[in-house]
């Protein structure tokens, strides 16, 4: 029996959501195939600012090098928080942006309520990343925690 091939078209000028992210990974039945979708999430990545690659908003904890800014903004009354970000590698890049798809333009209330573990769990991202990229991602995710937290007081 062949296999599904299919390769999520990232045509669009708007990022892809967090259920976009999800639904495609959904098709994608190898994970070799996943691993180039990653690739070209990172790639489609809106540009970080050359500034921004800065110690501030380097991410400790990553073995590649990774940038997480965040922008803290009022929308008719409620702080939403937005984040860029920007990796040294490849598939790292892909995961900084199921990271932003995941926690960008939400309430910090919001970012403090997701259960990323989840959602990595869902992706099969806890049983197909190496530990040093599985450490990473959870740096990712307490730095966009700690941010939120800070952005409530």
């Amino acid at each position: 029996m062949a296999t599904k091939r299919y390769m999520p078209a990232m045509t669009t000028s708007a990022p892809p959501t967090i259920e976009q992210i999800i639904e495609d990974f959904g098709f994608l039945e190898e994970w070799e195939d996943r691993y180039r979708y990653l690739i070209e999430l990172g790639r489609a990545l809106a540009p970080m600012p050359a500034e921004a690659h800065n110690d501030v908003n380097k991410v400790q904890g990553c073995a590649s090098q990774v940038w997480l800014q965040k922008t803290i903004r009022d929308e008719d009354g409620t702080r939403r928080i937005d984040f860029l970000g920007d990796s040294d590698a490849l598939i790292v890049s892909g995961l900084v942006a199921i990271v932003i798809a995941l926690y960008s333009g939400r309430t910090p209330a919001e970012i403090l309520a997701v259960d990323a573990e989840a959602i990595f769990a869902t992706l099969g991202l806890k049983d197909h990343l190496s530990q040093q990229r599985s450490n990473g991602l959870r740096s990712m995710v307490a730095r966009i925690r700690n941010e939120a937290a800070a952005a409530t007081l």
